[in-house]
């Protein structure tokens, strides 16, 4: 492979996936020549080791002819904290050892990495290069980013919202085709909106079949909000998408956001690991039951608490504080425009009933999937007021829920003040 192709390379090839992807792409670019085709040859190797899919690669280090990688067959996670049916096994590593395993950074000392090795009982693999890498924090990231691609990653925290096309299934494929492609232009329409007002948000998307699930690849509780913020300009680019289409090209949505853990991979796409990012785990899996019992046009935000087990007070809840603190950090989209018109205000709630104090309730609602399964979800409205213009109102309202006698129970009530209802 010549160093022309480093484009073809784990961290060129990935370039405008990420704003954080580019700046390691332009890294990589201010390389000399000679560390660039280290690169080249590092990305072979690596390729080589992940045998098609065969291997997964663990973690990494430095090593004084190149680096050294920890590698282990696709289905050995599972195995190591698997109990072998019909009695004792030997000792192997906990669950709680391998997640943290993969849950942080790939990049291991020489001595963390031995250990590692020794507990797994794998032997470390050098790969030696022509030119070794210098270690530093560049080269470091570069290498990183590329060994990220033949392996797993594990995330305990990440917010991650379903967009559901509603009667997918009965639509002709052209009109499939067509609405597919009309929510892929709402979702690049809100991300460049967001950018425009310098929020971050790295998304990343995945086919859920009549539909696409969006995460956000930055960690942390300013993304998971920032997913929130963009959830609701996609919702309403579509919703004025619907006010102007006359065929059925643009699609009626069900919404479901939530927050939980899941793994990251890349699947092969021919003979190489794809660029983009995949996920799966109780995130996803509690989203799809979610939208089961999603109405057309519903919004809703599943009942995620920081621990296992859900407070005393349920006023407490994570996704009501969650949602709560999304609200007071909606005066950043204030002033944008959509199709044409500012927007003077956004306001985002949970809904319930209004009481007789005229402050209003949280309505907390236990749905029941096809499988007997029960969760805990709220339903969400958005309200987006634009000068000069008819206010954009995204999701049902709690009396329509009611009326329509809605496929769920009230679990609680709780109250809240109603200025978020405005």
């Amino acid at each position: 492979m010549s160093i022309d192709r480093l484009s073809d390379s784990g961290i060129i090839k990935i370039a405008g996936s990420s704003p954080h992807l580019d700046a390691l792409a332009t890294l990589a670019s201010d390389l000399s020549v000679r560390e660039r085709g280290s690169l080249v040859e590092l990305e072979r190797r690596l390729h080589d080791a992940w045998a098609l899919g065969a291997n997964t690669i663990l973690s990494w280090s430095h090593h004084p002819q190149g680096i050294c990688l920890l590698v282990v067959p696709h289905y050995a996670l599972a195995e190591y904290t698997a109990t072998p049916a019909g009695g004792d096994r030997p000792w192997r590593p906990s669950e709680r050892f391998i997640t943290e395993l993969i849950s942080g950074p790939a990049h291991l000392t020489v001595s963390q990495l031995s250990k590692v090795a020794r507990l797994l009982d794998v032997e470390p693999r050098v790969i030696a290069l022509r030119d070794r890498l210098p270690d530093t924090e560049m080269e470091t990231r570069l290498i990183e980013a590329m060994v990220k691609r033949y392996g797993v990653n594990y995330v305990e925290r990440r917010a991650v919202a379903l967009f559901d096309i509603v009667g997918f299934s009965l639509l002709s494929p052209f009109e499939q085709m067509t609405q597919l492609n009309s929510l892929s232009h709402s979702l690049n329409a809100a991300h460049s909106k967001l950018l425009d007002r310098e929020i971050g948000v790295s998304f990343a998307r995945s086919s859920s079949g009549d539909g696409f699930y969006i995460w956000n690849r930055d960690r942390g509780e300013s993304p998971n909000v920032n997913l929130y913020h963009f959830m609701q300009l996609v919702l309403a680019d579509n919703a004025i998408a619907r006010s102007k289409a006359v065929a059925r090209s643009v699609p009626l949505l069900r919404t479901a956001f939530h927050i939980g853990s899941c793994y990251e991979f890349h699947q092969s796409d021919g003979l190489n690991p794809t660029t983009h990012d995949y996920i799966v785990g109780d995130v996803t899996v509690e989203l799809a039951r979610m939208i089961e019992r999603t109405v057309p046009g519903q919004i809703v935000v599943g009942a995620f608490e920081t621990c296992d087990t859900a407070p005393e007070n349920a006023a407490d809840c994570e996704a009501i504080r969650f949602v709560e603190h999304t609200r007071r950090n909606l005066t950043r989209l204030e002033g944008m425009e959509l199709s044409g018109e500012r927007v003077t205000s956004i306001k985002c709630y949970l809904t319930g009933e209004r009481c007789a104090d005229g402050r209003f309730s949280i309505r907390k609602l236990l749905i029941n999937d096809k499988h007997g399964l029960s969760r805990f979800v709220y339903n969400a409205k958005v309200n987006i007021h634009r000068h000069q213009a008819e206010p954009i109102l995204l999701g049902i309202e709690d009396r329509i829920l009611r009326e329509d006698d809605f496929s769920a129970q009230t679990a609680e009530m709780i109250y809240i003040p109603n200025e978020q209802h405005v």
